[in-house]
């Protein structure tokens, strides 16, 4: 079993929208949420979709679903106040419905550019090592801030990876590590493979597409637009 849990609660601040949030901005008609759950839903080893979204927007995001004809949505549930509380809220929904040995898939509703290849891969790595994390290589220099305002210590770029999404672990896993944090206070955590990791797990990296990009301001959602226009002149013009 595999499901997915998708990400819609962001209010979009550095995207400056005044209308609605980043995930419900549409390009060619279709909401970037649905680009991205399209990918999800069209995948055969996908089983189910669990929408964590903004209260408000859930009936909408229900019509969305209805519109676009999306078939594995199993719920959409309203998140907490910060990505730690959205994050447990989406898996005590999924511990509902499924076992522990269930593989689940977390992502970003706001990375439409997921491909079904790089999904297939996160399952693969999660049965036989236990986790998946979508990553890409580093193609700028990255350097560790400091506290004065001087440029810290260089990394060596061939050895810095991108930790983008899906984050998958196996349902149990994940779910108890977040327990654990809750009861420990430490819900400050980032990320599902930065609290994995804390907690003394093996994260396995899968080398997924660089285009995966997460739409958090203006220039992110013009390259959005830039790669889905090329890819449908390709398909016209060849």
């Amino acid at each position: 079993m595999n499901i997915a849990v998708i990400f819609a609660g962001g209010t979009g601040q550095r995207m400056k929208t005044k209308t609605r949030p980043k995930q419900f901005l549409e390009l060619h008609g279709k909401p970037v949420i649905i680009y991205t759950i399209e990918q999800f839903d069209s995948c055969k080893e996908i089983d189910g979709i669990i929408i964590v979204c903004l209260e408000d927007w859930i009936d909408y995001c229900w019509d969305l679903i209805r519109k676009f004809s999306i078939k594995k949505v199993v719920d959409i549930i309203s998140g907490g106040d910060t990505g730690f509380e959205s994050r447990y809220k989406g898996l005590k929904r999924a511990k509902e419905s499924y076992p522990d040995n269930t593989v689940i898939l977390m992502h970003d509703g706001v990375r439409p550019l997921i491909d079904k290849e790089t999904i297939l891969k996160d399952i693969d790595s999660v049965k036989k090592f236990g986790s998946a994390v979508t990553v890409s290589p580093s193609t700028e220099t990255i350097a560790i801030q400091t506290t004065e305002g001087d440029v810290g210590e260089i990394l060596d770029r061939n050895k810095c990876q991108l930790a983008k999404a899906p984050q998958c672990f196996y349902l149990g896993d994940l779910y108890m590590a977040h327990k654990k944090a809750l009861k420990d206070g430490l819900i400050d955590v980032i990320d599902c493979a930065f609290l994995m990791q804390s907690q003394g797990h093996t994260i396995h990296a899968v080398i997924g597409n660089p285009e995966n990009i997460k739409i958090t301001t203006p220039s992110d959602f013009y390259i959005f637009r830039a790669i889905i226009d090329a890819r449908e002149n390709s398909q016209i013009f060849g």
